[in-house]
């Protein structure tokens, strides 16, 4: 497996969407969003080389993939 960074917002999108199938993304907080991401398989980069614009881009991803799930 690919290891994952902030940079990869599809790849992390798409993961937790697998994980979290049934929840909406516009509901998580930042932080909730944040730590998920560093607690999911494969994810390998720096807990605090995150920022705002990576969370939204990751936000944003995976409210496709939800979004796509509803259709």
């Amino acid at each position: 497996m690919r290891k994952l960074s902030w940079e990869d917002a599809e790849e992390i999108g798409l993961a937790l969407y697998e994980k979290f199938p049934h929840l909406d993304p516009l509901s998580v907080r930042f932080t909730d969003l944040h730590r998920w991401v560093t607690e999911l398989d494969g994810f390998a980069d720096d807990p605090k080389a995150s920022s705002e614009a990576k969370l939204e881009a990751i936000q944003m991803a995976w409210y496709e993939e939800w979004k796509e799930g509803r259709e």
